[in-house]
């Protein structure tokens, strides 16, 4: 099955990165504000994209399957675009030096469409946002995030 693969290398603490994906309060300063749930193990996240205007976008349930602090988290998607659903999210960090190194993984899709494609963009802004987040306080979460084309 398709999947979307990213790495990025952040100057911050394995802890630190690991935060700010578990959390509903990391969660909203880098991919989306509108975030509520739990992001603990067992636990279900909620989602909404928003355009500046108010307006849902689109949203998306995820449920925490895994969780190993500074290590590893997995998501799996309950409910969002028909596309999403059953799709597993996996974050894996480790250490390169004085790096946090992210490998991010969107496993299981069914096939590759345009947006597979634009979910593959969306998901590198989405991650540089969380390196400028974990870097300097401040990341670029929806609906302030770049905009890549005219699905968002």
């Amino acid at each position: 099955m398709p999947e979307i693969v990213h790495r990025i290398a952040c100057k911050a603490t394995p802890a630190q990165v690991f935060e700010a994906l578990s959390t509903r309060d990391g969660i909203a300063r880098w991919w989306t504000r509108d975030t509520s749930g739990d992001g603990r193990l067992g636990g279900v996240l909620h989602t909404r994209f928003l355009d500046p205007d108010g307006e849902e976008r689109g949203f998306f349930k995820l449920k925490v399957e895994d969780s190993k602090p500074a290590t590893s988290l997995r998501w799996r998607v309950i409910d969002g675009p028909p596309e999403w659903i059953e799709t597993r999210i996996h974050f894996d960090l480790s250490t390169s030096g004085e790096l946090t190194v992210l490998k991010f993984a969107h496993h299981d899709w069914r096939e590759v469409t345009d947006f597979t494609g634009h979910c593959s963009t969306k998901w590198a802004t989405f991650l540089l946002s969380l390196r400028s987040y974990v870097e300097t306080g401040t990341g670029q979460p929806a609906p302030n995030d770049l905009k890549i084309d005219d699905w968002n």
